[in-house]
């Protein structure tokens, strides 16, 4: 495989994209800083095919990405290979507005070819290729240059062993014939509204102060312009304010500025301050929440009940016996709550629906509905329905 030299101008990107753009498959990760800024930081783009790899330096004087983006997003014939790619795709849109697509994920592709949940880029490799990924730049500064020969190799190592590994991925795939699981999951990491930031809905990431219509109204207010100061300073939201000092001051609110340096997290200088000012202005304005946009009533205590729960217990366990005999991420095929749903008697449910129901959400309904049990046979817990069970014993007992 050919390495290119470190990427630093538009013309030498757009030649190397006009190359990428024949291939079948492109693999790619990003290095960035995200611990100061609100926006990550995109300090190096690694990408590769089967025949050649490069960094790209964003941070390149002059250098104009969009021979990159127009691949990445714009390209349909070209397929975009990520692992645990969902900070880099959000990178992506940040910059575009866009996502790429197609894409493929191989840590997801992997819960669909062992009970891998989240397997780790190393741990991928020396399963795959059968040797272990050097880690020494693992922490480095991606935003200071010079990059050294060193952290240029560690970070197109990334792509190029990727190259490698997802060909045999696709083939394990293709053997189990489990590839359309996977396609909804994939759709969902490239469906843009997933990383659309829209501040009327940061309140909704911060834990909700009880259901009091006022309370949650300032919440929402306090919570968007949080989001603004961040965005306008390119700092992290937690530096403008943490959100349990914004959830008490939506509960408590002053009445005054100088009452700001009364609440837990804030500083004297919000005693008269523009911040604090501001802060203020908005709580004048706060109107309450709409009973439209409340959020559904939590659930107190054992929903299910006892009985409901031991099912949901069961339905549990089933799984794991399940994920086991196919060799399947858990993960892939169901979470807790929605068996604690179907416990509970909810039957429009994702596992009752298409290869999911096959696989898994056909069994568990009928565990539910008392049609299915649990045995030991050799040593082993195995699932069998209940006339089998009945038809083994009649047998059994001819035979004595």
């Amino acid at each position: 495989m050919k390495i290119h030299d470190l990427i630093t101008t538009t013309d030498a990107l757009a030649d190397l994209c006009e190359r990428l753009a024949k291939s079948e498959f492109v693999t790619v990760d990003t290095e960035f800083m995200r611990e100061n800024t609100y926006w990550p930081e995109l300090c190096l783009v690694q990408i590769a095919n089967e025949e050649e790899a490069a960094a790209i330096d964003p941070l390149a004087d002059g250098i104009d990405l969009a021979p990159l983006w127009d691949l990445m997003c714009d390209n349909e014939d070209v397929l975009k290979v990520f692992h645990a790619g969902g900070q880099d795709v959000e990178i992506v849109y940040n910059f575009t507005g866009k996502t790429p697509h197609p894409i493929f994920d191989t840590q997801i592709a992997m819960m669909a070819i062992s009970q891998s949940e989240q397997i780790g880029y190393a741990n991928l490799v020396e399963s795959w290729l059968g040797f272990t990924v050097d880690k020494g730049a693992r922490f480095t500064d991606w935003s200071r240059r010079p990059l050294t020969e060193r952290q240029i190799e560690y970070a197109i190592g990334d792509v190029t062993h990727l190259s490698k590994i997802f060909p045999k991925i696709l083939d394990k795939l293709v053997q189990t014939g489990r590839g359309a699981w996977l396609n909804a999951e994939m759709d969902k990491l490239a469906d843009p509204a997933n990383y659309a930031n829209d501040a009327d809905l940061a309140w909704k990431r911060i834990r909700s102060p009880g259901r009091n219509p006022s309370v949650l109204g300032r919440l929402k207010a306090l919570a968007a312009w949080r989001e603004g100061e961040a965005q306008h300073k390119n700092i992290p939201r937690g530096r403008i304010m943490r959100d349990e000092t914004l959830a008490d001051i939506a509960s408590h609110p002053p009445k005054k500025q100088a009452d700001l340096t009364k609440v837990r997290g804030l500083s004297n200088a919000w005693r008269d301050n523009d911040i604090g000012k501001r802060l203020m202005k908005v709580l004048d304005k706060a109107e309450p929440m709409p009973k439209s946009e409340m959020p559904d009533k939590p659930k107190r205590g054992a929903p299910l009940g006892k009985e409901g729960a031991l099912v949901a217990d069961l339905l549990k366990l089933l799984l794991k016996i399940r994920a086991r005999e196919i060799d399947i991420a858990a993960r892939l095929l169901t979470r807790a709550d929605e068996m604690e749903a179907l416990a509970a008697g909810v039957r429009k449910l994702p596992i009752l629906e298409g290869w999911r129901y096959e696989v898994f959400g056909k069994d568990a309904l009928e565990l539910v509905e008392g049609r299915l049990a649990f045995a030991v046979k050799d040593g082993k817990l195995l699932m069998t329905h209940i006339d089998d069970m009945g038809s083994e014993l009649s047998e059994a007992q001819a035979a004595e």
